[in-house]
């Protein structure tokens, strides 16, 4: 276990050092003034994170994946298919109103859409697309048209909002469907498709496997784009709070809060696990004791992850932006895209899936490749995000010729590319891009146009990191492709040769 457990705290510790060196370099320079105080805490708050993606990961091993797959071979081997679409979609819905980051979206719009009423329509959105998830595995079918038509139905929704002048809707819409794949779901929901699809068999197995995340990522969009077209008036953002002071002296306020939102989404986890270990999975104690310690370790890591992100990642981020936004916009942008890159490095549920995919594919597509791609293509969204604040354009300038993009890709490369990159999206855009990437653009934004424009364009960013993954390690796929081609070539090359050699020897 100890062995295990510096296993884990070294690969962590790879994983946010290059996040923690950039932020500690760039208080070196005049660009930007942070105190003594500011950069201790910050320091620790960096030990912490290291610790608490260490644990949560060791926990994801032992508990959350274990879990989700054996409910989904179980209740796939039962042969149950009405109970087992019934519980996916209960589980969709439960887990998704039990989403920490959820709540704190559904805070700041409260003087618009009900609270209640917009996290009750995210779950419900949340569970019907993971049911249709779980009913494209059962009938192996592709994913890709899937994810045509709802984007199209997606698109053109969003060009209704903005016909209707409620374009300030658009990008917590499409926020929305990053926050609700939380690190706590994301392991679980994952390991589900993979315990159904290998149950089932097939060639498309390992295709299969994937998929689900990227279907619950639309739900959420759709549902609160259907709750902004029937809201009134137009949403106000008030930029919080977000000096360590006031994180410090409220610390023990966030402690509690946050113990008592992640235990809530795991105790909703492990009352689904348990009813199903007493009517259908019968698991030994051996294995019910494994699961036990994994939970416990995965509650201890993201508390101390979330905490410490609160406490020192959000107020450098706010403050980074605030006093880089008076420098030159290409050291701005150049800042993003190399703070984007190297974000994602510290995502725990990047973690789950990089190794996830390794596996699946018997190691055709490696944790490198999947960790290259994705920090290539977030560094790119940041820096694209911040380039929009800068200029002051609509959202939609960036999504819809990303989506047709990738859209477009998903027809000209293995559905197994396609299947990781949508589910990537969801998976990268975690809670350190939501509290410290946000942040940071918030920070641009009130000082470049203004606190009345951050909700139009602060906000968005988590949507970026969720669409240019799709194009990255599709762009992977198709070079793939392209590789295969070129080595038949040659090889046929090849053989024209030797038939030629021996059609002259002949002669």
């Amino acid at each position: 276990m100890c062995r295990a457990l510096v296993s884990k705290l070294k690969e962590s510790l790879v994983s946010v050092l290059p996040v923690s060196v950039i932020v500690l370099l760039i208080a070196c320079t005049p660009l930007v003034n942070l105190s003594k105080k500011e950069i201790l805490v910050f320091s620790l708050s960096f030990l912490f994170l290291v610790l608490g993606i260490g644990l949560f990961n060791m926990g994801a091993d032992l508990a959350m994946t274990p879990m989700g797959q054996h409910m989904g071979e179980g209740l796939t081997k039962s042969r149950r298919i009405s109970v087992l679409l019934s519980v996916c979609f209960v589980m969709g819905v439960l887990i998704t109103v039990a989403e920490p980051d959820l709540s704190v979206l559904a805070g700041q719009v409260e003087a618009v859409i009900s609270s209640t009423r917009l996290i009750l329509t995210v779950g419900i959105g949340v569970g019907l697309f993971l049911l249709l998830a779980v009913v494209k595995i059962l009938l192996q079918r592709e994913l890709s048209s899937l994810l045509l038509f709802f984007y199209l139905l997606l698109f053109a929704m969003a060009t209704l909002l903005a016909d209707k002048g409620k374009g300030n809707f658009l990008p917590l819409s499409f926020d929305s469907g990053g926050v609700t794949t939380g690190p706590v779901t994301v392991p679980f929901i994952m390991a589900l498709g993979v315990g159904i699809a290998q149950t089932i068999g097939g060639k498309k197995a390992g295709e299969n496997s994937f998929g689900l995340v990227a279907l619950c990522s639309i739900g959420p969009v759709i549902a609160v784009l259907l709750l902004s077209l029937r809201a009134e008036g137009n949403l106000t953002y008030q930029i919080p709070d977000y000096s360590m002071e006031a994180n410090l002296s409220a610390f023990r306020h966030l402690l509690t809060d946050t113990m008592a939102e992640v235990a809530r989404s795991l105790i909703l986890l492990f009352l689904f696990f348990a009813a199903l270990q007493i009517t259908v999975l019968k698991l030994p104690r051996q294995k019910l004791f494994q699961i036990g310690i994994g939970l416990a370790q995965t509650f201890l890591g993201l508390v101390i992850f979330l905490i410490a992100v609160s406490v020192g990642f959000m107020p450098i981020g706010f403050k980074i932006g605030t006093e880089l936004a008076e420098s030159e916009r290409s050291v701005l942008i150049a800042f993003a895209f190399l703070i984007g890159m190297v974000v994602v490095l510290a995502e725990p549920a990047v973690h789950v899936l990089n190794k996830q995919v390794e596996d699946i594919t018997s190691g055709g597509v490696t944790k490198l490749q999947m960790m290259l791609a994705l920090s290539l293509g977030v560094g790119i969204s940041i820096g694209l995000s911040i380039l929009r604040i800068l200029q002051g354009f609509s959202l939609l300038h960036y999504l819809i010729p990303g989506y047709v993009l990738s859209l477009g890709l998903s027809f000209f490369v293995p559905p197994l590319y396609t299947a990781i990159a949508f589910d990537s999206g969801g998976v990268a855009s975690g809670p350190l891009t939501s509290s410290f990437i946000l942040p940071f653009a918030i920070g641009v934004c009130a000082n470049v146009k203004g606190e009345s424009e951050v909700l139009n364009l602060a906000f968005g960013i988590v949507a970026m990191v969720a669409m240019t993954p799709l194009i990255t390690i599709q762009a992977l796929g198709f070079k793939a492709v392209v590789a295969r081609l070129v080595r038949r070539n040659r090889a046929m090359k090849r053989i024209l040769s030797a038939d030629d050699a021996e059609i002259i020897y002949f002669e």
